[in-house]
């Protein structure tokens, strides 16, 4: 099955981008019949066949589409730290699009050894996660704010803080109930600073633990990830 990434698909007859068309003919060496899909990162889903084809354009005519593809019973927003080592943040991103995932926030806290990020590339390894996983929605990323902004940002959500600092903190599924918006925050390699735990308490942020082991940041957050999608099976 060969999936293109098409957010502004808005008719029956669809022309790749000059990226996507050689991808489409030179790489996949697809023909004029050819069935592919198509995502518009909105829940809907195309089948369509190619009608036209040249070295630099690619022309498709949908079949048929499915609207709310794979909607999910409930909102994920993981708030996370930039990894120093870029790399661990795309695992993170490509592995939480795949699982589900619906917005991410990189947040620059007080011991972030990360504070600036590549937006677009980052875009570009969710883009690949949502075609490789036939995933409908495309995960909304946003720009990098320091923890002090974000953390004064009003939400609906259940929101929750993972630290590794000690007091109580009980499991996600102690604290959460099905089919609803979660808001959870990762700190950096070195953890949330006490203040920034303070703030996040006293704005309403509930401390969580997500096991026994010391995780790095990137596994933290796909933890809390797959546990959200878990309680929400």
């Amino acid at each position: 099955m060969h999936v293109f990434y098409t957010p502004d698909i808005q008719t029956d007859v669809y022309t790749l981008n000059e990226e996507e068309s050689k991808h489409c003919s030179r790489v996949l060496r697809l023909s004029i019949g050819d069935v592919v899909f198509l995502i518009d990162g909105k829940g809907g889903l195309y089948q369509s066949e190619i009608a036209a084809l040249t070295k630099k354009n690619v022309q498709l005519k949908v079949l048929n589409k499915q609207t709310e593809h794979g909607k999910r019973n409930h909102y994920l927003h993981i708030v996370i730290a930039p990894t120093k080592n870029i790399d661990r943040l795309e695992w993170f991103l490509e592995k939480a699009t795949e699982i589900g995932i619906d917005e991410i926030t990189l947040i620059i806290c007080d011991r972030s050894e990360r504070k600036v990020v590549k937006d677009e590339r980052l875009e570009k390894v969710i883009t690949s996660a949502v075609k490789q996983s036939l995933t409908a929605y495309h995960p909304k990323l946003n720009a990098p704010i320091s923890f002090a902004e974000f953390i004064k940002i009003n939400t609906d959500s259940e929101k929750l803080i993972a630290h590794c600092m000690e007091g109580e903190k009980l499991f996600i599924e102690k604290l959460v109930k099905p089919h609803q918006s979660y808001t959870i925050l990762i700190g950096p390699e070195g953890d949330f600073s006490p203040s920034e735990l303070a703030d996040a308490l006293k704005n309403n942020f509930k401390p969580i633990s997500l096991g026994n082991t010391r995780l790095r940041t990137e596994t933290a957050a796909l933890a809390a990830c797959f546990e959200v999608n878990f309680i929400n099976r």
